[in-house]
Parts: C-alpha cells; sequence; structure tokens
C-alpha cells in the first residue's frame, strides 16, 4: 500500500474533482494531509470527507453564525502564517493556494514580511469590510502594520479600531470566533506596546482554539507582552517551548518568536544565548528575504544586529536599517500619543542601540566589546544622544528607551 496519495490520485479514489480534493486538504478536512511547495501529500487511509456542499457549492454561503468556525477551517486566517514551508519556497507557496481571497491575503502577508509594505497595503485594503471574518481580521492586521512604515498614521488606526470593534462584538459569537478576533487585537496592541483591548480573553483560553500558524504567533505575542511586564525568563521560556513542540516548521511565527527571544536573552545579558536565536531567525528568514520583523524589533534587539548581521551580511543589515527608520517613525506617531511614552524619534539606530544597552547598566567597555567599537565611540554616541534627548544623566535614558 502506498503512503501517501497524490491530489489526483485522492480524486479518483473518491470520485470527486482534483479541485475539490484540493480545497479539501486547504480547509483542513483530509486529518493527516500536508502540503510540501506546490503538492500535497494525503494519507493513502484517508477516508473520504462528509458532507462536501460547503466545498462543491460556493456561491450558496452558510448561514451567517456560522461562519467563523467555517473560514477558520478554510485557512482564511493568516494562510501564509499558518502554511508550513520550506525555506526558500514562501511567494510559491503563497502562490500555490486557491485563486481569490486565500492567495491575496498570503500575497500580502508575504510581501509585508518581506519588507515590501506598499504591496502589502494594496493587496490588504479591498478586504478590510470583508463579510468573511478571517478575511477582515487578517487584512486589518497587515494593513494596520504596513501603513506604518508609510506614514499612513490614520490607515493605522482606522484598521486598529476595526480588530477592536470586532474583538468587542464576539462575546456572543462562536468560540472559534472569539479566538481569532482575540489573536489579531492582541497582535495589533502589543506589537505597539499598548495597552489590550477591555475585552480581551485570557490568552491561555483562546490559544488552543486558533489554527496552529496562528497558534505559533499569538505564543510570540504573549512572550513579548511578558517582555514588555519584565518576565524575561517565562517569556523565554514559553519561546523554547514553542519551539521545541514544532513552531519551527512554521517560518514566519518561528522567526518572531527567534527575534524575541533575543530581547529575552539580552535583557538576561546572555548574549551567546541571544546570538544562537538571532542566526536561527536569520537562517529561516533569509532564504525568503523576510526581513521585516528584524527592522521592526531593531531597537529592543540590544546591538545584536550591529555585532552579528552587519559584519556577515552587511547588505541585509543596510535593508534592515532603511526599514527600521521607516518602520519606527510610523510606530512613535502611535505609540507616543497613545500612552504618553516618549520613545526617542531623534537617535540614530546605533545611538539608540547604545543607549538601550547603557540604561540597562551595560557600562562602555561591555557596550564596545559587544557592538565592535570602542569604549570611545560607545562615549560619543551616548554624549551625542543625551544631547539630543536634552539629559545630563545616563539614568534618565530609561524614559526615552523601550525598557
Amino acid at each position: 500500500m502506498m503512503e501517501s496519495l497524490t491530489v489526483r490520485q485522492a480524486a479518483e479514489k473518491w470520485n470527486l474533482s482534483p479541485r475539490t480534493v484540493q480545497q479539501l486538504c486547504t480547509q483542513g478536512r483530509i486529518p493527516g494531509a500536508q502540503k510540501f511547495g506546490k503538492s500535497w501529500a494525503i494519507p493513502a487511509d484517508a477516508e473520504k470527507p462528509g458532507d462536501l456542499r460547503r466545498t462543491q457549492h460556493p456561491e450558496n454561503p452558510a448561514p451567517a453564525q456560522s461562519a467563523p468556525g467555517r473560514m477558520l477551517e478554510s485557512g482564511m486566517l493568516m494562510p501564509l502564517m499558518n502554511t508550513p514551508f520550506r525555506p526558500g519556497h514562501c511567494r510559491e507557496t503563497a502562490e500555490a493556494m486557491p485563486a481569490g481571497p486565500q492567495r491575496n491575503i498570503a500575497l500580502a502577508e508575504y510581501h509585508y514580511f518581506s519588507g515590501q509594505s506598499e504591496l502589502a497595503a494594496r493587496e490588504a485594503e479591498p478586504y478590510l469590510t470583508s463579510s468573511h471574518v478571517g478575511a477582515k481580521l487578517s487584512a486589518c492586521l497587515i494593513y494596520a502594520y504596513a501603513n506604518l512604515p508609510l506614514g499612513r498614521i490614520q490607515q493605522t488606526r482606522f484598521a486598529l479600531q476595526e480588530l477592536n470593534a470586532v474583538l468587542a462584538a464576539a462575546e456572543e459569537r462562536s468560540p472559534q470566533f472569539q479566538a481569532a478576533s482575540a489573536f489579531a487585537a492582541a497582535a495589533g496592541a502589543v506589537l505597539l506596546h499598548l495597552p489590550l483591548p477591555r475585552e480581551m480573553p485570557d490568552m491561555q483560553g483562546f490559544l488552543p482554539l486558533l489554527p496552529p500558524g496562528p497558534r505559533a504567533f499569538a505564543l510570540y505575542v504573549y512572550a513579548h507582552f511578558l517582555y514588555l511586564q519584565g518576565e524575561y525568563g517565562q517569556s523565554i521560556g514559553i519561546v523554547e517551548a514553542a519551539l521545541a513542540m514544532g513552531a519551527e516548521q512554521y517560518p514566519i511565527p518561528a522567526v518572531y518568536l527567534h527575534l524575541v527571544a533575543v530581547m529575552d536573552s539580552m535583557s538576561l545579558k546572555q548574549t551567546e544565548r541571544a546570538k544562537v536565536h538571532l542566526l536561527s531567525a536569520w537562517d529561516l528568514a533569509r532564504p525568503d528575504d523576510l526581513i521585516e520583523g528584524f527592522g521592526e524589533h531593531h531597537g529592543l534587539l540590544g546591538g545584536m544586529l550591529e555585532a552579528v548581521i552587519k559584519p556577515g551580511w552587511p547588505e541585509g543589515f543596510r535593508r534592515i536599517i532603511d526599514i527600521t527608520y521607516r518602520f519606527s517613525a510610523g510606530w512613535r506617531k502611535v505609540h507616543n500619543p497613545e500612552t504618553g511614552h516618549d520613545v526617542a524619534d531623534d537617535l540614530t539606530t546605533t545611538e539608540f542601540a547604545v543607549c538601550m544597552l547603557a540604561a540597562r547598566s551595560w557600562t562602555n567597555e561591555e557596550i564596545g566589546k559587544h557592538m565592535n567599537i570602542s569604549p570611545n565611540m560607545v562615549k560619543r554616541h551616548l554624549s551625542s544622544a543625551m544631547r539630543k534627548l536634552g539629559i545630563d544623566h545616563r539614568y534618565d535614558l530609561k524614559q526615552y528607551m523601550l525598557l
């Protein structure tokens, strides 16, 4: 007996069209089916799914109250994030998805995570008011963050408000609806270091209801939240447990999990542990050019990009820093007014990295050794930064840093 079947073989076995079998695989309705590049491998002993009406007649949608569960089953909630693929096959994986919202959202994800914000925003925009909640949540999350580096702050605020509105209306809906809306709203708030919405349910309650890829990303969001609370040991424990339990096979959330582990490790002054996680993230991201996350997190990584990526991959580092400047400018325009926290907005990326370490009580010698610069250069960067911030003492840096 064959160990697995192709889509065409399963279609012949079950007397279905190959397109229907492909849709069933995408919807997660064939247990054990796995995607490799553009092809599906289906267990040879898999049974034909029952009740095919919703697959064969998409023009007759189910009633609205059952839609949220269906939307999650159909892989519409961040479909690329929710797909395991081999590094180097990200775009190919997105393009292989069924034509329509699923493929379009996946391409918006690909363009966002590869630093192509304009394309991502354009592809997400048509789904901001979609009646399909999975597509709407995905589009709003992508659109909110894609518009930050573009300087379109009103568009970002609109998308974040939409996420919170869906969450506020979720209480009377299905558990899957609540989980999806909580996931998107939490990601929208925590990554901007904003307070969680009042309606946010307990994360441990909704995590099991998420598809595996978004669940891994939700663990990153939770670990990031714990980092912001100063719970660095608990945060990195969650990250490393998630990676050990299979999150690594989902490259997009895995990159973000490794990055928050770098943040935690640097806060614990464990530079070698931070380096291991940074290089793991880089190995996952580089084949598909998924560099957006590195630019987003630059200020939190404690100079690790300067210490590790800059010497080995100078062109990659240059592109990351370009993302950092554009993303951070938009990020501060949302974060600072909402929180009253005046995160510094006129420092160079090197000055900011030096100041982050100094604010954590690193000496000039320790900072210089870590960032491959002399203690005198560290002193010059600190003096320049403090002059720009209008302060006289190192201990005053904390109020302007991401601590």
